[in-house]
């Protein structure tokens, strides 16, 4: 069963997620993109579900994740991504062997993972959310193309960590924000599709 993506949207924009050090999040939120001491050599992954990210990062507490980053890209940039991933696991319904599955994931500046969407608890979800891993051309077009907007949400992770652990659904749900399917073009959710041939 293909897996769709769940994310908060406009016309242009889509938000993805990033946990970071201070040392890299401020400079980051100043310039409104990432500078030094952020590495474009290495590879970077951005996630569209805010509670994976949540998951990820232990609301925040997890070592060099102590800063969550709230970022717009364009969703022209977003689907350039996707159009040029190769899934992290070898798929055999996609390829015909291992040797072509490696060849593709070490051509392809972009690689795809997916993973058991969390709820407030943390707890694994029935459906999956999607890791994209960003190297090469795709960071530096991410870096200085596709970025608008990068906002530093830590105070409101704290707030809706706070709320979840007081049993406080109604302000939970007014907090979190607001996730819907993604209309990815077909030909772009073929190539990233999760059939369920798992690692």
């Amino acid at each position: 069963m293909t897996e769709k993506i769940r994310a908060s949207f406009t016309d242009e924009t889509i938000t993805v997620y990033q946990a970071y050090p201070a040392r890299i999040a401020d400079p980051a939120v100043a310039a409104g993109t990432f500078v030094d001491p952020f590495k474009r050599a290495r590879m970077t992954w951005i996630k569209p579900s805010f509670l994976w990210m949540m998951y990820r990062s232990g609301w925040a507490t997890k070592l060099d994740q102590e800063r969550i980053l709230s970022i717009q890209i364009t969703r022209e940039g977003f689907e350039w991504a996707l159009s040029h991933a190769c899934l992290s696991h070898f798929d055999r319904t996609r390829f015909r062997d291992e040797a072509e599955w490696r060849a593709e994931l070490q051509a392809s500046p972009v690689r795809v993972q997916w993973d058991p969407d969390r709820d407030t608890g943390l707890n694994p979800l029935p459906r999956r959310a999607i890791q994209i891993g960003l190297s090469g051309e795709a960071v530096e077009r991410y870096l200085d193309d596709w970025i608008v907007g990068m906002t530093d949400i830590t105070g409101m992770v704290g707030d809706i960590r706070r709320a979840v652990r007081g049993g406080d659904r109604e302000e939970v749900a007014a907090l979190l924000p607001d996730e819907r399917e993604y209309p990815l073009p077909a030909a772009v959710g073929e190539r990233t599709a999760r059939t369920g041939v798992s690692p």
